[in-house]
């Protein structure tokens, strides 16, 4: 017992307690205990909450990876890498990168009821990974609710009895616009020894309608001279931050029953549009454009590197939503299963919406008598040049349009539910004590904040701070983070035998050898391939024939480091918490916390057991965060000393 007196006393003189007077040592108490001795009142953080039923999850990772991607980028991605061939790569990738690195951030969201932050604990000296995640987030949740307003100002424009995008002749159309029913019309005259009308030069007026009524950009002269704001845009912009906040309001509590809605509807639009769009005439062209199989295109690295980005930006892994939401899942959630269900659901699903999309550009190619590549295109042209004049031409053309926008409002909404909520329940968790009783102002706070720097994007030049925004936001910042994660998991947390083993308290399965040769191997590598084609492939950005000048592609690769260099700064803030030589502080602010584990005590088996603050064991008395100091060290001695004056005297 000399030795354990001579601990205590150093510890605190005050340990030394007077004979026939019973108190308790600092070290072990409660924190629930007062300077007296007396027991107070424990401050608990609020309840982060749960979601109130599994099916509330599936549907919001669902949604969450279902979205506006799905329906205008692969089904044009697929087309100009090998049709049909592109399906190869894209399942091989699904398989190497997609499905394991999907399963990872789950199973370290479950098994720590953590946000993007507070789940570093896991290695605290790559915490700055987490910060990178919620800046990228933050980026692309500014960017994405302008696209939803766009959405929104086409919804209401498809509620005309004509289409405001139908004929030529409006105040903000010019010479050069051409009306497709003179097309059509120039086509038809004559029978079949016709010549088609000559469009060279033309515009159709729905491009007209998007570039010179919705965005106005004649009004602007580049990106430095963005003009005055689009009053329409900024109320569409205004009501789908409204829309946003109400649904995220209670946190999951409130968007896990919204997604019963938006996760499921998309679905039925879209099997309405690929029955309307596969029995149009001219379809069948259009399908045998997006699946004739090109395999000469498999012998390219191009085509892998384009499967590859399709899966990492579809899953949405990395942005910190996946992990979000398995957080509030019951500890004993099967998410084995369920990443099966939303991989592979995402997968065909994207595949669908190629049929619907490719069946109606089909039709819209007979009609105008021109070959489907020439119609064909990617991202935003597609959702609001492309397929818009499509549906001018169908019977009820307004209740089409109407369909097809209200199909992308959901899946727009479902996407930025999780960013914003990633973004709140990472801010949260690092302050419960007084974010969490205050968490819908706080959203409401961030959902402002973030409504006022999107206003620059409603801007007569808004598209092209739009287009800077999403080619550098989440390029290769995204890739970096994931690596990292990847690496932590792999070489750092016990070199996955560990994580394993976490897994399987979980859902009572071990990961097989295919998660950890991916987790430790192919998805990092591929990660890394990705990053390095970015690199050498860059681009400078465009909108059309307009070229960003140097000091907007520097601002942009700014903005794309920024993520990247709060890895390093984590490591600095973590070194400096620590004591001891620079070696020792880097060893252990690597190593996990020692509250690290599941959130509830009766979840905590093993090396888990009384390591949460508030049980009776001095471990609890540490940092919140950061490795093992002097004075932990000091602390799991007197508790290894205990243990063993209990074992002589038995």
């Amino acid at each position: 017992m000399g030795s354990l007196t001579k601990t205590f006393q150093h510890l605190n003189p005050q340990l030394l307690c007077l004979p026939k007077q019973p108190c308790t040592p600092d070290l072990l108490m409660s924190p629930s205990e007062g300077e007296d001795g007396d027991f107070s009142e424990m401050e608990y953080p609020a309840e982060r909450g749960n979601w109130t039923g599994k099916l509330d999850f599936l549907l919001s990772c669902i949604g969450y990876c279902v979205g506006l991607g799905n329906v205008w980028r692969f089904p044009y991605r697929a087309y100009i890498n090998g049709g049909g061939a592109f399906l190869i790569p894209y399942f091989i990738m699904l398989g190497m990168c997609g499905i394991p690195i999907f399963f990872m951030e789950l199973s370290l969201g479950q098994f720590s009821s953590l946000g993007p932050l507070a789940v570093w604990k896991i290695s605290p000296f790559f915490k700055g990974a987490g910060v990178g995640m919620i800046v990228i987030v933050s980026l692309v949740a500014i960017y994405y609710n302008v696209i939803i307003a766009y959405v929104l100002f086409y919804l209401f424009a498809s509620l005309n009895s004509d289409l405001p995008w139908q004929h030529c002749g409006n105040w903000w159309n010019t010479d050069r616009c051409l009306d497709h029913h003179a097309i059509r019309a120039g086509n038809d005259s004559g029978g079949q020894s016709s010549q088609p009308l000559n469009t060279t030069g033309t515009v159709s007026p729905s491009e007209e309608y998007w570039s010179r009524y919705v965005l106005h950009v004649q009004g602007s002269s580049g990106i430095g001279n963005p003009g005055g704001v689009r009053w329409n845009l900024c109320l569409c912009l205004l009501l789908s931050w409204i829309i946003v906040y109400l649904c995220i309001l209670k946190g999951v509590t409130s968007s896990g029953k919204v997604v019963y809605f938006t996760a499921t509807f998309p679905y039925v639009i879209l099997v309405m549009l690929f029955i309307r769009g596969v029995t149009l005439d001219g379809a069948w062209k259009g399908i045998k454009f997006y699946l004739t199989p090109q395999f000469d295109h498999l012998l390219t690295s191009k085509v892998w590197i384009e499967a590859a980005l399709q899966i990492f930006y579809s899953l949405g892994v990395g942005f910190g939503g996946l992990l979000t939401f398995a957080s509030y899942n019951t500890f004993h959630q099967n998410i084995y299963r369920d990443t099966f269900i939303i991989t592979l659901g995402n997968a065909f699903t994207s595949i669908l919406a190629g049929f619907a999309i490719f069946s109606v550009l089909g039709y819209m190619s007979q009609e105008l008598g021109v070959p489907v590549d020439q119609v064909a295109k990617a991202g935003p042209g597609l959702a609001f040049v492309v397929y818009p004049q499509a549906m001018t031409m169908l019977p009820l053309a307004p209740f089409w349009s109407f369909l097809f926008f209200f199909m992308l409002l959901t899946l727009g909404l479902d996407s930025q539910f999780a960013f914003m909520e990633t973004i709140v329940t990472a801010v949260t968790d690092e302050f419960p004590f007084y974010l969490r009783p205050k968490k819908a102002f706080f959203s409401a706070c961030v959902c402002v904040a973030m409504f006022l720097m999107g206003l620059i994007l409603t801007t007569e030049g808004g598209m092209y701070w739009l287009v800077l925004f999403d080619d550098y936001s989440a390029g290769f910042g995204l890739m970096v983070v994931v690596i990292a994660s990847c690496f932590v998991i792999s070489r750092m947390y016990g070199k996955q035998t560990r994580f394993s083993r976490d897994i399987k308290m979980m859902v009572g399965i071990e990961p097989g050898i295919y998660f950890k040769a991916c987790w430790s191997f192919f998805s990092p590598v591929t990660m890394l391939a990705l990053l390095v084609y970015s690199i050498v492939k860059y681009q400078r950005s465009e909108y059309g024939n307009y070229k960003f000048p140097h000091w907007a592609e520097v601002l942009g690769i700014l903005m794309g480091l920024f993520p990247c260099l709060m890895i390093p700064a984590g490591m600095l803030i973590a070194v400096l918490q620590e004591e001891g030589t620079l070696l020792e502080r880097i060893k252990q602010a690597a190593r996990p916390a020692l509250d690290w584990g599941p959130a509830l005590e009766e979840n905590r088996t093993g090396i888990y057991v009384n390591t949460l603050q508030g049980s009776q064991s001095p471990r609890p008395l540490m940092r919140k965060y950061g490795g093992i100091t002097s004075y932990e060290n000091t602390a799991i001695e007197v508790d290894r000393e205990i243990e063993m004056e209990e074992e002589s005297m038995l």
